[in-house]
């Protein structure tokens, strides 16, 4: 089960992490943590996010971090709204972030540097507005 492979303490730092990064934006970061991917891991990203409700946000502004933990699998997708105004390869550089920590075993760490700079993103394009609501649940989702 992937969820063994983050202590209580990570998994909350992570899901603090989240709401951090959010406190400043519209926008919504989702993680989801899989053991394994057994296709393209872009494919199975793009499935979890349709899963999660994350394409319903009203300004299209969401993020999920996929992860699948055994077979050492990343993917980044961003909803509509944010695609279009990130720049060039700002998913893949964000991954190679992610992965220089992964590789030294440190996913928590990975993961919450992953969300932070997201959240800055975020807030670069979509800024915190007076009476935004939190649209998606900040909790790390555990598949298979």
């Amino acid at each position: 089960m992937p969820k063994k492979q983050f202590s209580e303490e990570e998994k909350q730092r992570l899901q603090l992490a989240i709401a951090n990064a959010e406190n400043n934006t519209s926008g919504e970061i989702r993680v989801h943590i899989d053991a394994y991917c057994l296709f393209n891991p872009m494919r199975k990203a793009i499935r979890v996010f349709k899963r999660l409700n994350m394409h319903e946000t009203e300004e299209r502004n969401a993020v999920l971090i996929y992860v699948a933990m055994k077979n050492h699998k990343l993917a980044i997708v961003g909803d509509k709204g944010i695609n279009a105004r990130v720049p060039y390869g700002f998913w893949d550089d964000e991954k190679n972030l992610m992965i220089s920590h992964f590789k030294k075993g440190e996913y928590a760490n990975g993961l919450e540097e992953g969300i932070r700079i997201v959240g800055e993103q975020l807030k670069t394009f979509f800024p915190y507005q007076e009476g935004d609501t939190n649209e998606l649940s900040d909790e790390i989702s555990f598949g298979r």
